[in-house]
């Protein structure tokens, strides 16, 4: 059972207190209800218990985590999974040839097992016919390559770290193995915590995920996913008993017992230590955009999940580029994991033309309105609708400034940042899917995870502060395959990344490799480079505005021949008078 950090050096006589505790609440939850929501909804609203069902017993907490403990937890399933027999034969040169051609690296420590064979089609897979049922209903035709080669290593249940372009499917590639895992467990009951556990950095990449596993197990009986996130601001809410509603149903949801459970690293924490959910039961965990989450200061949540886990599970982490923090969590929490990397880690993507303009600060929003308009003139007259289009800016007040100057100009927009309320950014992203909005105006709250098929244009208002940022900003674009645009304007201040953007561009159209050091490291050693840059610059000015350099002796021996030529000139005047 999970005990919260605060709970571990309790006194034994705490059972007590908290007896004591229970007995004095459940007397006084008569006239009022306490809902404490999470971490990010710290406010706690007192509310008539006419308006709501009285969730608020004091015993529940209890109650749920007697459950955990009043049944043998079942041992998890590791089936011995096999591929088709074709992929069964083939030999070691065959295997690197599809990697070669998908473009996949497999490393493994030495001394380790070969890792499986990558597998280019769904059916050899040898995948649960309701999970097949569902693939094809979609229509996902053959695997991609990250699929191809990550599935195989999920489904034999070695750990991985999977690392791969932007669009490249890696949501399928865990979500189909997960569920497969899923499926070969004792099923879950009330009280029990998920069989697997998805921890993503963002509200919008959960919901992405939780959509996909929903997606690709409709047609399994009784297989129930939850998603814990953050929600809407209470002001915003308006304390309607509706939402605290929902707000309580997913707690019972989580108490009922779910498969699969999708959440942030610190919402989930939450409601562990209320006891609302338990990983007694988790044998299977993703860390989707695990450098996003460190980068967002989730490591000390992602630790405390993990090293609460049962001995027997399976790790997989995916992650969109591989700094050395990803490499030190890996070593960590992976045993002997299967490495996989397809294409150019941290690199921008091929399929993406990229247009690089420098344009004065004040002059950035007129020439975006004025690109934004051609483009509506074009579609217009070729009777085609307007490519959906994201514009990133650097400031939330800059995104809704933006937002109203090109509604202003006729055009369909919406702002997407952390500020607006949960409801609102979801609305905003509906209406851009569903293509009612073709104008997408958002801060980097966008920039990983969101997958919305059909974007043609992403343009870089302000430019990010790193080049890792700029690959996952593009790289909504030109997704599955499609060709894509991606306009970005600069100014005198982005030179620095402006130049290692031009750099890997060129090398990329010479094929040569390209990847770019990510991480918190590389970011300092970046901003060292910048301020040395920085230092040079204003040095220079300074030295330029002083003029050329001479020593006390020069500068006086110039006085004297100046002095000189003064006088010779004046005898010469006097002579010709």
């Amino acid at each position: 059972m999970y005990e919260p950090p605060h709970r571990r050096t309790s006194s034994s006589n705490s059972v007590s207190k908290v007896s004591s505790s229970s007995s004095s609440s459940s007397s006084s939850s008569s006239s009022s209800s306490v809902v404490t929501l999470d971490s990010d909804l710290t406010t706690k609203l007192s509310f008539s218990s006419k308006s709501l069902p009285n969730f608020s017993n004091s015993n529940s907490n209890t109650t749920c985590r007697r459950s955990y403990a009043s049944h043998p937890v079942p041992q998890p399933v590791f089936n011995n999974w096999k591929p088709s027999d074709r992929v069964l034969r083939f030999n070691p040169e065959q295997i690197e040839e599809v990697r070669l051609r998908l473009n996949v690296d497999v490393t493994v420590a030495s001394g380790s097992v070969p890792a499986p064979a990558p597998i280019e089609s769904f059916t050899d897979m040898c995948l649960h016919p309701s999970i097949m049922k569902d693939i094809e209903f979609h229509e996902y035709t053959r695997p991609t390559s990250i699929q191809a080669q990550a599935m195989p290593v999920a489904l034999s249940g070695r750990d991985l770290l999977g690392c791969a372009e932007t669009g490249s499917g890696k949501t399928a590639a865990f979500t189909i193995p997960m569920i497969q895992h899923c499926v070969a467990q004792t099923p879950v009951g009330r009280g029990d915590g998920p069989l697997a556990l998805v921890l993503a950095p963002t509200r919008e990449l959960a919901q992405q995920i939780e959509k996909e596993v929903k997606a690709l197990s409709r047609s399994l009986d009784s297989f129930k996913t939850a998603i814990v996130v953050g929600g809407t601001n209470i002001a915003e809410q308006g304390y309607e008993t509706l939402r605290l509603l929902a707000i309580l149903c997913s707690r019972s949801e989580l108490r009922g017992g779910v498969s699969i459970v999708v959440a942030t690293p610190g919402r989930f924490l939450d409601h562990l230590q209320q006891g609302n959910t338990s990983l007694s039961r988790v044998s299977f965990v993703i860390l989707d955009e695990a450098d996003r989450m460190l980068d967002m200061g989730f490591e000390p949540q992602i630790r405390e999940v993990m090293q609460n886990l049962p001995d027997k599970h399976q790790t997989l982490l995916f992650s969109a580029t591989m700094p050395v923090e990803i490499e030190a969590l890996a070593q960590e929490y992976l045993t002997d994991p299967v490495q996989v990397k397809v294409g150019k880690v941290s690199s921008p993507t091929a399929n993406v033309i990229q247009i690089l303009e420098k344009v004065s600060e004040n002059e950035k929003v007129d020439r975006l309105l004025a690109l934004l308009v051609e483009e509506a003139f074009l579609a217009e007259k070729s009777c085609h609708p307007f490519p959906l289009t994201i514009v990133f800016v650097e400031r939330k007040t800059r995104c809704d400034e933006v937002s109203e100057a090109l509604v202003a100009e006729g055009l369909h927009a919406v702002a997407l940042h952390g500020g607006r309320s949960q409801s609102d950014r979801e609305s905003a992203l509906r209406d851009f899917r569903n293509g009612s909005t073709n104008i997408l105006v958002a801060t980097d709250v966008a920039s990983r995870g969101l997958d919305v098929m059909g974007v043609a244009h992403v343009v870089n208002l302000d430019l990010p502060k790193t080049v890792e940022d700029y690959v996952h900003r593009i790289g909504r674009t030109g997704r599955g395959g499609s060709m894509g645009q991606a306009t970005s304007f600069y100014t005198d201040r982005d030179m620095l990344l402006v130049a290692q953007i031009k750099k890997a561009i060129v090398d990329a159209e010479s094929g040569n490799a390209v990847a770019f050091a990510t991480g918190k490291v590389a970011r300092r050693k970046e901003r060292e480079a910048a301020a040395a840059q920085k230092g040079a610059t204003v040095a220079t000015s300074k030295l330029s505005m002083m003029g050329p350099s001479v020593n006390i002796e020069d500068k006086y021996r110039f006085m004297i021949a100046a002095s000189n030529m003064k006088r010779e000139g004046a005898a010469d005047s006097a002579w010709d008078d």
